[in-house]
């Protein structure tokens, strides 16, 4: 593993961190879903947003059923964007 990546300490799950994020923001394969949303349950993260193409209907409805807000299949920037919480990048000439 890795110790950091662009100036940022990495840390192995969610339990390293040094404190609780108010979301997380998966860019795994589905197939890590499942334990991503056992550890926001037992952490008690209360949103979790699953990256464009990212689908695990099951795992949705564990952490929906937890009182976990979900959003799946979205890309978190696209939104931003499209919302206008976050301007678009100007395009280079």
């Amino acid at each position: 593993m890795v110790a950091e990546v662009l100036g940022e300490k990495v840390f192995p799950d969610l339990e390293s961190l040094p404190e609780l994020p108010d979301i997380v923001d998966v860019f795994r394969a589905a197939k890590h879903v499942p334990a991503i949303v056992e550890s926001c349950i037992k952490l008690g993260i209360k949103n979790l947003w699953l990256q464009e193409g990212i689908i695990h209907e099951e795992a949705a409805q564990r952490a929906g059923g937890a009182g976990i807000t979900v959003v799946m299949d979205r890309c978190m920037w696209r939104d931003a964007v499209k919302f206008g919480v976050h301007p678009r990048r100007e395009q280079a000439s």
